[in-house]
């Protein structure tokens, strides 16, 4: 992946704008995070990254593809840009959305097998993998219902993964999870960026952010409030809403 462009990208629902002109960019090995009180955006840009929401305006690219969302609006989302951009690009949601009746290997090797043609030896030998690089390779034969909320996320992260995506995006990953357990997801994120994996989260952590993340940006009402290199926003903020927002938020 050379980068991805969110360029003017705005989104409504009915009267209410919950994107408004928001542009970033984010290169080969960046990890963005988007921070911002519930409401602000975080949330809907990544759905629109993911086209999962289709915006109303703006352009989105990434490699050689290009979608233009006013364009877009006017027909029906063609299946193949779909295709393309889910094949470059993983999400990772607050809800786990593993399927309940499939074990933890099951859930994993479905969609490499069914998009990505792969054969079954092959998913498996990737899924085994992924399992054992989140750190719950003993997990393969249980069931979603079996494990911890952290175990459930971390397998939703691998499925994502076995996708092979160019950029990951992530909406608030620990906010479901007892304060206990949000160490082991954060664990495997940061090692996907210390192996260079792209990355677009949407988070409260705000350690994490200082830690781990390239960039940081602060969402206040559908707009771009601040932004700017992570460490040096977080720790000395230019604007008294991004201030405010860490006082609350980290304490």
């Amino acid at each position: 992946m050379q980068k991805l462009s969110i360029n003017s990208l705005s989104k409504a629902f009915g009267q209410q704008v919950v994107l408004d002109d928001v542009s970033l960019t984010a290169q080969q090995g960046d990890v963005i995070a988007l921070l911002g009180s519930s409401g602000s955006g975080k949330s809907t840009l990544l759905r629109c990254v993911s086209l999962l929401d289709q915006a109303d305006s703006g352009v989105i690219e990434l490699d050689d593809l290009t979608i233009d969302c006013a364009a877009l609006n006017k027909k029906k989302l063609p299946k193949t840009i779909a295709k393309k951009l889910h094949k470059k690009v993983g999400m990772v949601f607050q809800q786990f959305n593993l399927w309940p009746h499939m074990s933890v290997l099951q859930n994993l090797i479905a969609a490499p097998q069914y998009v990505l043609k792969q054969s079954k030896a092959q998913a498996v030998e990737n899924a085994q993998y992924l399992l054992n690089k989140v750190g719950i390779a003993h997990k393969e034969e249980c069931y979603p219902s079996q494990l911890s909320g952290g175990q459930q996320q971390r397998v939703a992260i691998a499925r994502a993964l076995m996708m092979k995506p160019e950029i990951m995006l992530f909406d608030e990953p620990t906010s479901a999870l007892d304060p206990e357990v949000v160490a082991e997801v954060l664990n495997v994120m940061q090692l996907l960026a210390k192996e260079g994996m792209t990355m677009l989260v949407a988070t409260h952590e705000i350690g994490f952010a200082r830690e781990v993340a390239s960039h940081a940006v602060f969402l206040e009402q559908g707009k771009i409030h601040e932004q700017g290199v992570a460490h040096e926003i977080l720790n000395n903020p230019q604007t008294a809403r991004l201030q405010q927002f860490l006082q609350a938020v980290c304490h």
